[in-house]
Order: structure tokens, then C-alpha cells, then sequence
């Protein structure tokens, strides 16, 4: 009987060809190193620190961190500065606001002080005839002002900061100017000989504004004054008592 040779999975292969196969695998090994390497002690020693290239790299790693640390702390001493700078100028814009401020705040005094500073209207002169004196010189029945004593031409004074109103004939009053004083109230000057303002002119506490003189209803030169609160007759105060109230002393 004849005996096939046995094929599929079951089939063994030839001695032949088990031999070629382990040859061409060795070859492979020794070719790729495996060989070699399956030779080397199984525990050998880890390759040097220069081999690997750790070494570099842990040297720039703290480069890195130190330039980042230096940067960081130029970074801060930069923002420190630009604080403190700005805290300086903010001290500065505050003291120059405060000094402004105080500035201010004297120019305005000042210019309080100025505005309510009167002087008498004749300089050196003295009160003649009271107000509200009684008598048949005057129509109302009584002095609606005081009368300073002045001979003719006697420089009479604005007796506080003012605009003129009236400047001209004033009947009874003669040559009069009336003021309208900083403040609202009213000044007239009665029987002046001459006038040196106009209406609508401001003029200064001490400012010369005219002349004493006797036209109007007199008897003889001097300087009728008055304190009102408007601008018209009939509205006096007691002229004393206004100047002594504004710092005029009589």
C-alpha cells in the first residue's frame, strides 16, 4: 500500500527547511544587534550622564530659572518705582490743589477786606450838624443826613467801593452825586462846588468824586451826606451809624 505525505496544519515540515528557516532568523538577530545585546549582563550599569544629554539639560533649566527670577524681580523693582512715582506726583498735584486752594482763598479776604473798607468823605473833618436835626431849613421837618464842616473846593471821597448813579443838579441838594455801594445801600453828596464822576463810572473807596461847595439850599459850604437804602429821597438811614458799622470812626 502506498503512503502519502501528510498535508495541511498537521504537516510537519522538512528538516530542510526547519534548518534554512533557523539559519535565516540568526542572521536576522545578529544583523539588528539583538544578539549582541542578549549577550550583555542582564544588571549592566546605566549609560553615563554625558551619553544621555541629561546633563545639558538640567544645566539650562536653571539658566532659565534664574534669568526668569531676575526678570521677575526687574519686573517688580520697575513696578515699585512706577508706584512710588506715582504716588509722588499724586502728593504733588495734592500739595499744588492745597496751595492753589490757600491762594484763593486770600485773594478772596483780600478782596472782602478791600470792598468793605470805607474812609470818611472829608478828611479830617468833623460832624456840624447832626441827623435828623429839627428846624424850618429843611422841608421835611428835619436833617435826613449829617453835614460835614469843609470850606469850598474841599476834595470830597467816594467813602466806599461803588458805581455812580446820579451825577448832576439835585434841586435843594444843588450839584449832588449818589452812589450805589457794593454792598446795595446808597451814599449821596449834597452841594458840591464841582463834579469829577459820571453816571455809570465805578469808582474806588478814597477815589475822588468831586468838591465840596454851598449851591443848593444852604447857608454857607459844606458837604451834606447821606445813607440810604435806595436810591431814592426818603429812604435814609442814620449816616453815623452807617459809617461806624463799616469801620469809620467819627
Amino acid at each position: 500500500m502506498a503512503f502519502s505525505c501528510a498535508t495541511g496544519k498537521h504537516r510537519r515540515p522538512s528538516r530542510m527547511k526547519r534548518t534554512t528557516a533557523q539559519a535565516a532568523g540568526f542572521a536576522a538577530l545578529t544583523t539588528t544587534g539583538v544578539v549582541g545585546t542578549l549577550a550583555a549582563p542582564a544588571l549592566a550599569a546605566e549609560p553615563a550622564a554625558e551619553q544621555t544629554g541629561l546633563l545639558p539639560v538640567i544645566s539650562a533649566d536653571d539658566s532659565v530659572a534664574e534669568e526668569i527670577g531676575a526678570q521677575a524681580k526687574a519686573q517688580k523693582e520697575a513696578a515699585d518705582q512706577k508706584a512710588a512715582e506715582e504716588a509722588a506726583r499724586r502728593r504733588a498735584a495734592e500739595q499744588a490743589e492745597k496751595v492753589r486752594e490757600a491762594r484763593e482763598r486770600a485773594a478772596r479776604e483780600a478782596e472782602r477786606k478791600r470792598l468793605n473798607t470805607f474812609v470818611a468823605p472829608i478828611a479830617g473833618s468833623y460832624v456840624s450838624t447832626g441827623y435828623r436835626a429839627g428846624g424850618n431849613l429843611w422841608s421835611s421837618g428835619s436833617h435826613t443826613g449829617i453835614d460835614f464842616h469843609a470850606a469850598s473846593g474841599t476834595t470830597v471821597h467816594a467813602v466806599g467801593y461803588g458805581t455812580v448813579v446820579e451825577a448832576g443838579w439835585g434841586g435843594a441838594y444843588g450839584n449832588q452825586i449818589v452812589l450805589r455801594m457794593h454792598d446795595g445801600s446808597y451814599t449821596q453828596y449834597g452841594h458840591l462846588s464841582s463834579l469829577s464822576v459820571s453816571v455809570g463810572q465805578q469808582v474806588a473807596v478814597g477815589q475822588q468824586i468831586g468838591r465840596s461847595g454851598a449851591t443848593g439850599n444852604v447857608t454857607g459850604p459844606h458837604l451834606h451826606f447821606e445813607a440810604r437804602t435806595t436810591q431814592e429821597y426818603g429812604s435814609d438811614v442814620d449816616p453815623v451809624a452807617y459809617l461806624r458799622a463799616h469801620g469809620v470812626a467819627l
